[in-house]
């Protein structure tokens, strides 16, 4: 199979099923406003997407994970680790500037190697990465045995304010997608999930791809991070525990498959945007914590089954 045809094919499969889910958040936005009208207004649409963003950050890093054939165990943990680095850097003589690099740095180098014992040691990611969970974790821990540290106060309005700074933020990530998805390596992470052989002969190098989407996923983690601890103003070695399977069911929710190169980003943005209406609609509702839980799980049950159970239909018919 040639580049080309490979990349129409992908093209074609990545934007079955959207519309689906886009008329579903539609629904859930307009019940969600209907009992917060004040999210209409900057306020409180700054709020709102404040608090999506960390949700959508890791929602996108799990999905290039999931796109690749493989899934991670270790957002949670890495959301913590960049929370903790940004909270004991930001305070001192690297400053802002050398924090948010401390940061970055720290989710490209994690990400990078976990990628790189997947791809060369051929091991199962979900295996890695469950281990590598207990080991950021125990880091972040490390760096910060308990909440503390310090985000300046201006870096901490100027992101967690009343200004639609984090809109604008996601903005530019979702651009700054599409113009990674066009490229080789960008492709490059589909074709490898969908159908790794094809992708080898079709001149994808499938190893380096995987550790790249690793790593970027890895950049991705722990800048939610950062985000995090600027809304806290602190750091804490845990707080990123909700993150790991949060992220998994913003990317079922918004179609991604775990079996790779089926879904889109914008699916994924969806499901997480999706998930975080879900909780605030339960909460404004009144359904109690142990409700609210098992909503989602049925929710999400039903986000992975009604797909595939027509799928079949389809074939039987």
């Amino acid at each position: 199979m040639s580049f080309s045809s490979l990349y129409l094919s992908i093209q074609h499969r990545r934007n079955r099923g959207l519309l689906g889910l886009y008329a579903v958040v539609i629904a859930f936005l307009a019940l969600y406003a209907a009992l917060f009208p004040g999210i209409l207004g900057i306020g409180g649409f700054s709020k709102f997407t404040q608090n999506w963003f960390p949700l959508a950050l890791v929602t996108i890093a799990q999905a290039l994970m999931m796109l690749n054939g493989g899934i991670s165990l270790a957002i949670g943990p890495l959301v913590s680790l960049g929370a903790v680095i940004a909270a004991t850097t930001m305070g001192g003589p690297l400053g802002v500037v050398g924090g948010i690099v401390a940061v970055a740095v720290a989710g490209l180098s994690v990400g990078a190697m976990i990628g790189v014992i997947i791809a060369y040691l051929r091991l199962p990611a979900i295996i890695v990465t469950l281990a590598g969970s207990f080991i950021i974790g125990g880091i972040a821990l490390i760096v910060l045995p308990r909440p503390g540290g310090m985000i300046p106060a201006w870096f901490s309005d100027l992101l967690a304010g009343h200004t639609p700074v984090a809109f604008s933020l996601l903005v530019l990530t979702v651009i700054a997608w599409k113009l990674f998805i066009k490229m080789p390596l960008g492709l490059g992470i589909y074709a490898a999930g969908d159908n790794p052989l094809g992708a080898f002969r079709s001149g994808v190098p499938v190893d380096r791809v995987r550790v790249a989407a690793f790593a970027i996923s890895g950049l991705l983690t722990a800048l939610a991070g950062l985000f995090v601890a600027a809304q806290t103003g602190s750091g804490d070695p845990v707080i990123g525990t909700a993150f790991t399977l949060n992220s998994i069911a913003g990317a079922v929710l918004g179609g991604v498959g775990f079996l790779g190169g089926r879904g889109t980003m914008r699916g994924a943005l969806c499901g997480s945007l999706l998930l975080s209406v879900m909780i605030n609609v339960m909460f404004f509702l009144g359904f109690p914590p142990v409700a609210q839980y098992v909503a989602q799980g049925l929710i999400i049950v039903g986000a992975v089954a009604i797909p595939e159970l027509a799928g079949r239909w389809r074939k039987a018919s």
